[in-house]
């Protein structure tokens, strides 16, 4: 698109936002003279635009009222940003008034974006999902997330470029199952198809995705977020910790949630309330463990630590350190 009608572009882009601009205005955001933006309104009114000028001390150009406005321009990140936010929204507790608002507000806004647009927005956000109230997420690629959402939708392998955390490049083919938002995170999960396995990959480790022919099936459970969830809780970690402790799935779940640690039964539940306070036991991996005993504190739960030893070393000298300082004066 050449600058010229790149600015009529945007131009129309303002006088859309409402309101009267004046030539001043107008010729400040385009960064253009005066003359120029007469020009470009001419150009408008030539495409049948019905661009009204505005006489007087604050007068300047307006649409004209009741005009049925064009698609809207957005651009990919945009249109992304907005319709992400609108997902987001109905995760976030609102009553029901407020919840159909914003169906109708994400309705109206896919009905006017371009159809090129909207069909790779539709793919991201059947595809999308969420592991627990969505927060602030980081900014993602909107070019990377789209070109996965519609591997995702089609069933289409595709070739990343990935960093790892020790910082190794490497090309991976991947059968993508799904898109998740986890602790302000993206993320793609799905199969390794070069070993066979199922992984986890953050986009933002990811250079660059383009998808090859073919496609594959998608196995049908367990949900991509509970494989995001899965894949953290049994990641490769420095330390193996096994715990037991006395209490319920909601309490050890408020202070190890399902993407740290992994709860199992312990004792025969003997048909007891699942509610009731019992022994489990907790499975979770750790690239350092001094975090570990100020959370094992905070659950105020009986535990027993099975290990590792280092753990146990901890604990107590946490133990220790709050001993001596209750007994200061």
């Amino acid at each position: 698109m050449s600058r010229p009608t790149g600015r009529v572009l945007t131009l129309l882009e303002l006088l859309q936002s409402g309101g009267t601009r004046t030539v001043a205005e107008l010729a400040d955001r385009l960064g253009v003279e005066g003359r120029t933006v007469r020009r470009y309104v001419g150009q408008l009114i030539d495409l049948d635009v019905p661009v009204e000028s505005v006489r007087g001390r604050y007068g300047g150009y307006r649409l004209a009222p009741g005009y049925r406005l064009p698609p809207l321009m957005l651009s990919d990140d945009e249109a992304l940003a907005v319709l992400l936010g609108l997902v987001a929204g109905r995760r976030a507790g609102l009553t029901a008034a407020e919840l159909t608002a914003n169906e109708t507000a994400s309705a109206k806004i896919r009905r006017v974006l371009p159809q090129h647009i909207a069909r790779r927005l539709d793919s991201l956000l059947e595809t999308l999902a969420f592991t627990d109230q969505p927060g602030e997420l980081d900014h993602a690629d909107s070019g990377l997330l789209l070109t996965l959402a519609d591997a995702v939708r089609h069933r289409r392998p595709v070739s990343i470029r990935y960093t790892d955390r020790d910082g190794r490049c490497s090309e991976r083919t991947l059968h993508a199952y799904g898109i998740v938002a986890h602790g302000g995170r993206w993320y793609v999960t799905g199969k390794d198809a070069r070993i066979g396995e199922d992984r986890t990959f953050r986009l933002d480790r990811i250079a660059d995705a383009r998808t090859l022919p073919g496609s594959f099936e998608a196995p049908v459970d367990p949900a991509p977020a509970q494989r995001v969830l899965s894949g953290f809780a049994t990641a490769e970690y420095q330390h193996e910790v096994t715990l037991r402790i006395h209490g319920t799935v909601e309490q050890i779940r408020a202070h190890l949630p399902a993407s740290v640690a992994r709860l199992e039964e312990h004792e025969p539940s003997d048909g007891r309330d699942p509610a009731a306070e019992h022994w489990l036991r907790v499975e979770l991996r750790a690239q350092q463990l001094d975090w570990l005993p100020r959370v094992l504190a905070s659950l105020d739960r009986p535990f027993v630590i099975e290990r590792p030893d280092e753990l146990r070393d901890l604990v107590i000298a946490l133990a220790d350190r709050l001993t001596s300082y209750a007994r200061r004066a």
